[in-house]
């Protein structure tokens, strides 16, 4: 239990260290920006290739791959149906809130929890692949239906799959943990030294976002920003938890499957939120209460399952 605690600790305190640098304008007004696509593009493929090419194939690819989907899409589920038939919105809207009732932030905070609380940055691969490579795409797609956009190709879907930099990390490092492949030492060095910068950079862009935010402000928002973010960290891990014990997940890998589930809202949602002008307070207020909310359920999870 201490391990944990120490995780948590670690964690929020470099976040808060970006909260103080946000404040004080340190970074400027680019900073997290700039730290974000630094983590994206730059740090976290690798970080993501030296962990998984060391990683065990077929865990990533069994139960807690399973589970990361189906506890994702029974929550998203059960917010739509309240969120279309209860309150009446419309479809685009449902479909946007139910992302951030059951999308994860695995990148920007899955990662670091993984590695500091699980430790095993490894345990995040299978939501990764499961919301990069399948249900991102697949959202995406229906959103752009709805919205009257330009339809989507085949092609156009599978080239945003192979053109993501988490994917292709995690793909390289599929392949050399399936084929034994490694690279020599010599070129592995500087891909370690690279993929040192992507936790640091993740937590301190995390802090400065939290800077001026005030979730709730909106009152024609708040019963859905209150729903999804009730789902998110409730509705979500309980889901995943049930789901892993009826696998046969026990110990810390049925401990790990709630933690991936009892992410908070990812981040980057409000970004599709802003380009489709759907549910876009919802989305953004619901990243931030589940941001602090969700390390509630995460302690507890620690405290019964760790």
């Amino acid at each position: 239990m201490s391990g944990v605690v120490s995780g948590f600790f670690i964690v929020w305190a470099v976040i808060g260290l970006g909260y103080v640098i946000g404040r004080a304008g340190v970074l400027g007004p680019d900073g997290q920006r700039v730290l974000s696509k630094l983590a994206f593009y730059v740090a976290s493929p690798p970080l993501l290739f030296t962990t998984i090419s060391e990683a065990d194939i077929h865990h990533i690819f069994s139960a807690p791959l399973l589970v990361a989907a189906a506890s994702a899409w029974l929550t998203m589920i059960a917010y739509a149906l309240l969120s279309r038939f209860v309150f009446s919105r419309d479809a685009a809207t449902v479909v946007m809130g139910a992302q951030a009732a059951g999308q994860v932030n695995a990148a920007n905070l899955g990662i670091p929890i993984a590695l500091f609380v699980l430790g095993d940055a490894s345990q995040v691969a299978p939501v990764m692949l499961f919301q990069l490579a399948i249900n991102t795409p697949l959202y995406l797609t229906i959103m752009d239906t709805l919205t009257g956009g330009r339809r989507p190709t085949v092609g156009s879907v599978l080239k945003n799959i192979v053109t993501n930099p988490l994917i292709m990390g995690s793909a390289l490092g599929i392949m050399s943990a399936a084929t034994g492949i490694r690279l020599p030492d010599l070129a592995m060095e500087p891909v370690r030294i690279v993929a040192g910068a992507a936790v640091p950079a993740m937590l301190l862009a995390f802090g400065l976002s939290l800077v001026g935010s005030r979730p709730l402000a909106s009152p024609g928002t708040r019963v859905d920003t209150l729903l999804a973010t009730g789902a998110k960290v409730v509705v979500h891990p309980g889901l995943a938890l049930l789901l892993a014990w009826a696998l046969g997940l026990t110990g810390h890998a049925l401990y790990a499957a709630v933690i991936m589930a009892a992410l908070p809202t990812a981040q980057n949602l409000y970004v599709a939120a802003v380009r489709y002008d759907r549910a876009t307070t919802v989305c953004r207020d619901t990243v931030l209460l589940t941001t602090v909310v969700s390390m509630a359920t995460m302690a507890v999870a620690a405290v019964f399952l760790s």
